[in-house]
């Protein structure tokens, strides 16, 4: 059995739990945590996802992150998804949640933010690359066609609610 997720509603309630292949291939709601990381000068990390992976490959994201597991609220996504991905401990705050009609599958997307002080050390299974950007660097930087469509529009969002810089 693969992945296990929380299949849910319009109002992000939960209605059953499915195998997220499923749940993508069915189009179904879903929840997805994503953190955005500052270092100490409010630059972001962007990274490019591995040549191999499934979803986006060698495309780049200023998010990072991944499917909610069952049981799990959005903030402890984001802090397991952070330990996972970055090998860093740490506790994102929360900023927002939106309906995301994504290019693989809708899905609900609970952003939330974290300043990292301590040095990261990346899974290559989940990172190729990755450095820190000023706002400006990243304004230009999202518009290119090989940064995941879907964070453009978090991108977007998060700089129409002028969220913490």
């Amino acid at each position: 059995m693969g992945e296990l997720v929380e299949r849910v509603d319009e109002q992000d309630h939960i209605v059953a739990v499915v195998e997220r292949g499923e749940a993508i291939r069915e189009r179904w709601l879903h929840r997805i945590a994503t953190i955005v990381c500052r270092d100490g000068n409010g630059r972001i990390l962007v990274h490019r996802r591995p040549d191999d992976d499934s979803r986006f490959p060698g495309q780049f994201n200023w998010m990072l992150g991944g499917a909610v597991d069952v049981g799990e609220s959005y903030e402890e996504a984001a802090v397991r998804e952070l330990a996972e991905e970055l090998g860093v401990r740490a506790d994102p705050h929360f900023v927002f949640k939106f309906l995301c009609d994504g290019v693989i599958s809708p899905y609900w997307l609970g952003l939330h933010e974290v300043v990292i002080t301590a040095p990261v050390q990346p899974d290559p299974k989940e990172v190729a690359w990755c450095d820190w950007l000023t706002e400006l660097e990243l304004e230009e930087f999202v518009r290119r066609s090989t940064f995941i469509p879907d964070a453009r529009e978090a991108f977007d969002r998060y700089r129409a609610l002028g969220a913490p810089r």
